[in-house]
């Protein structure tokens, strides 16, 4: 079998053909980086370039230059302060970022080209769904990360394009690999979701450790329907409530992603609804300025921190996010939708 037939095989399958030695040993793994320490000049694959101890073996076997492997990006500014984003494209456009933080690196993964969830405020929504991405598109976007950070991410989080639990099975199977064969905990990968209860609920019963981040940006389902469509069909208090199982099923934190919005979820009343729904369940918090779209603004910075400050006197944890793809365009699927846009 050829290294491009066997990175289509779903992970489960995987460990029945590639030979036991093989699998011992991780591409990052430490016990690689013990064994002189060098490293693989994979020019032709544009990953494992410069990666002390990346595993020839490892490479040969998860990594091959896809058709559409890296067709675009950009450091904004030279500094070891990230973000640097990629754009890729095939059928479809997507994007990957890549953030480095003091204490980590994390890379932002998109799971389809377009979405098809239409939900009002965000750039991809109003592009439409073009496919889903396969398992490996989606792993070879952490091997990119990989190259730029020349060394293996710390974390994944799964919210760049798409919705990742409208292409579960190639999420899941993306998941084990990046977890298998790239050597990053479970624990240590994001999938984010407005809200496919069915599919939360699936995801609880699978043994994989991961964080589950729900995409809420309203507590009440006027507001919510009217920015995610979705919500009509598994309103607010279902997908609070699919969350707070998943987050008995496994332990793992879940958190609550809430894009502030001007004047349309930003409210004293809001901040109270929201903690009505979520305190005592040890669900986290993020609030997020939003990255603007048309029609659709960024609150004042006192406006979120008083929001902030009302959930906290109300018991829940809440930590304001830094906005960090937004001098790039690659937050909120606004670099997809810019690429497509200028053609």
């Amino acid at each position: 079998m050829t290294v491009a037939q066997l990175r289509d095989v779903p992970a489960a399958e995987r460990s029945a053909i590639v030979p036991k030695e093989d699998q011992r040993e991780r591409p990052f793994g430490p016990e690689r980086r013990q064994k002189g320490r060098r490293s693989v000049q994979g020019e032709d694959l544009g990953v494992g370039r410069g990666i002390a101890g990346f595993w020839v073996h490892g490479r040969e076997r998860i990594v091959q230059r896809s058709p559409n492997e890296i067709a675009f990006g950009r450091i904004p500014w030279m500094h070891r302060d990230l973000p640097l984003r990629d754009r890729r494209s095939f059928d479809g456009s997507y994007e990957t970022v890549a953030m480095r933080y003091p204490d980590r690196r994390t890379v932002c993964v998109s799971s389809q080209a377009g979405c098809g969830l239409g939900c009002t405020f965000c750039a991809t929504g109003q592009m439409g769904l073009v496919r889903n991405l396969t398992a490996w598109e989606i792993v070879s976007q952490v091997l990119w990360a990989a190259r730029i950070f020349a060394e293996r991410p710390t974390n994944v989080v799964l919210m760049g394009t798409g919705e990742p639990l409208a292409n579960y099975d190639n999420i899941v199977d993306a998941i084990r690999t990046i977890n298998d064969d790239v050597g990053i905990s479970a624990r240590k990968i994001t999938v984010s979701t407005v809200g496919l209860v069915p599919q939360i609920e699936r995801l609880a019963a699978e043994p994989l450790p991961i964080t589950l981040a729900l995409s809420l940006h309203a507590p009440d389902d006027e507001t919510r329907s009217a920015l995610v469509p979705i919500n009509r069909r598994w309103p607010v208090a279902e997908c609070v409530k699919a969350a707070k199982s998943f987050r008995r099923a496994h332990g793992r934190r879940v958190t609550i992603e809430y894009a502030m919005i001007d004047a349309v979820n930003d409210a004293p009343w809001q901040a109270k609804r929201l903690a009505d729904l979520v305190r005592g369940s040890d669900i986290h918090v993020n609030l997020i300025p939003l990255n603007p779209t048309p029609g659709f603004g960024v609150p004042p910075s006192p406006r979120v921190e008083a929001f902030a400050r009302e959930l906290r006197g109300l018991g829940v944890n809440v930590t304001i996010r830094d906005t960090r793809g937004r001098d790039i365009d690659a937050a909120c699927g606004q670099l997809a939708a810019e690429a497509v846009a200028r053609g």
